[in-house]
């Protein structure tokens, strides 16, 4: 079975979480941590009335959206059915005003430019609400991040393009409710296996599984196998928002495409410099 996690890829009694070695962030072990495995749990990261209000507008957005899509009518983002009630949304940033907050959360901040680089680009967005009563026995789906299969044609190691950080909105503490399941230090290897051999190993052959409680921001590199993980009972939820960053050189995502002018003219000057100049009329210096 996979190894039930907690904060910082400890094991759920913690006896082997890093130490924390200054006050900043990220910390020499976190970095350590993230380095060697690929991924770093936050237990805890948002306090619970912003949990609160994060979920709250998650519920709104997604009612929204589905009316959106069901009518055929036209929305900013993609929107994917998956059930009476489970449904994945992307481009989320001009949702709601809490959403577009979380992308540069001063609060995450400091890893986002501590660990992937200090004048970083919004890469992408989307926001999850699954039920075990519409997944229940759905396969694991395990990949890499990233075009080209997930930049398998740069060599290896892959480098770390994309950092990507998922919340977790609903309590996650106990397995078998979606949660991310990973495959630490995969983003380190020369070669990949099959899709079989992954089907195979299901939620086994070291798979870890995030199990962790709301509020708890995930880390992790581009390179790094992951998947959502089975639902083995009905009353299961899963709730996350994602945000993917990327360096200020690279042009990989056509979210940036998505959203209408009147959304990039409302930006503050200091959101503005996480999105590609060339959004802007008239277009902007992103190097200077």
């Amino acid at each position: 079975m996979a190894k039930k996690v907690a904060a910082n890829g400890s094991s759920a009694t913690r006896q082997n979480a890093p130490t924390a070695a200054s006050d900043e962030s990220p910390t020499l072990a976190e970095r350590f941590f993230f380095d060697n495995n690929g991924y770093l749990v936050l237990e805890e990261f948002l306090d619970a009335d912003h949990v609160t209000a994060l979920l709250h507008a998650l519920h709104r957005v997604i009612q929204r959206r589905r009316q959106l899509q069901e009518q055929g009518l036209p929305q900013t983002g993609m929107t994917n059915i998956m059930g009476a009630e489970s449904t994945r949304i992307f481009y989320i940033l001009d949702d709601d005003p809490l959403f577009l907050e979380m992308l540069d959360s001063p609060a995450i901040w400091p890893y986002v430019t501590g660990l992937l680089n200090t004048r970083p680009h919004h890469h992408a967005s989307d926001a999850i609400l699954e039920h075990g009563r519409d997944l229940l026995g759905r396969s694991m789906g395990w990949h890499i991040d990233g075009i080209d299969e997930g930049f398998r044609n740069l060599g290896a190691p892959i480098p770390l393009l994309q950092l990507k950080i998922g919340y977790y909105l609903t309590d996650m503490t106990q397995p078998g409710q979606g949660n991310l399941c990973v495959l630490p230090g995969s983003h380190k290897t020369a070669s990949a296996p099959d899709r079989e051999d992954l089907q195979r190993w299901g939620s086994s052959a070291g798979v870890t599984e995030i199990c962790a409680p709301a509020g708890t921001a995930i880390l992790f590199h581009n390179a790094l196998l992951h998947s959502a993980g089975p639902f083995t009972r009905e009353e299961g939820q899963r709730s996350m928002l994602y945000y993917a960053y990327e360096h200020p050189w690279m042009i990989a995502s056509q979210e940036h495409w998505g959203y209408p002018s009147q959304f990039y003219n409302s930006l503050s000057p200091d959101r503005r410099k996480l999105f590609h100049g060339f959004l802007f009329d008239p277009p902007e210096q992103r190097w200077g």
